[in-house]
Order: C-alpha cells, then structure tokens, then sequence
C-alpha cells in the first residue's frame, strides 16, 4: 500500500483563496463589502423605521463578516514571508483591519457609527497599496 499511495500522491502542491486554486486575490473584495457596511450604518442613521433598522443591522453584521473573510484570506492565503519582511507592519495593519470590522468595542460589525465603517475602509486602503505594490514586482 505504502508504494501505490506513493504513486498517487500529489506531485504539485497549489495554494489559492479557495478550494480550487484559481490564483485570483483582489482586496477590492473586502472594499466592497466594508463600503456595504458603511452605506448600511448612513442608512441606518437616516431612517426611524424599526423593521428597516432591524433589517440594516443584520445585513450590516452579515457584510462585516464577510470583510473579516476577504481579509483573512488576503493575509493568510496571498502574503507570504517575504511580503512580511518587506512591509514589516502587514501583520499589525491586517490585525487592526479585522479588528475593526468585527464585533468588538467600536467595531464596525457592533457598531451603526459610519466612521467605524470609514475606519475599516482606511485600512483596506493601506492594504491595498501595499497589495499593488507586491503585485508590480
């Protein structure tokens, strides 16, 4: 047994964001989805109505969740090591990035301010800059 899984072991190992390793990264997905959050939480300020806010607010959390997601991938799955070496503060930026999309104190999933919406829209920018960057190169 020990020759024939030897045989049929994988000679190519692939890394992607997803399942099948397509090689498609793009912080532009977080943006997306942290410009959702935002536009929910303005929304949400300009409307009385308790269904609508019922309703913004679990849209809202669903699309912060899904820009902790995008981000995660971004730093797990696309930087590498030398990345980190290169741009030593990805690590602490990805940490406050996702921080301040979660659920936490004063961040965007927990929170109907749009400036913790902005917040995380800033820091996706800084991502994005040092993304391009690594992509030129």
């Amino acid at each position: 047994m020990g020759l024939l899984s030897g045989v049929l072991r994988p000679r190519l190992e692939a890394t992607a964001h997803c399942d099948l390793p397509c090689g498609v990264y793009d912080p532009a997905q977080a943006r997306i989805e942290a410009e959702s959050v935002k536009a929910i939480q303005e929304k949400y300020q300009a409307n009385e109505d308790p269904a609508f806010r019922a309703r913004a607010i679990q849209i809202k959390e669903e699309r912060a969740d899904l820009v902790k997601h995008h981000l995660w991938v971004l730093w797990t799955d696309y930087f590498k090591p030398p990345h980190f070496e290169k741009y030593p503060q990805l690590h602490e930026l990805f940490n406050k990035a996702t921080k301040a999309a979660g659920g936490g104190e004063g961040g965007a999933k927990s929170s109907m301010d749009p400036q913790s919406g902005q917040q995380v829209l800033d820091y996706i920018a800084e991502i994005s800059d040092i993304f391009w960057e690594t992509k030129k190169g």
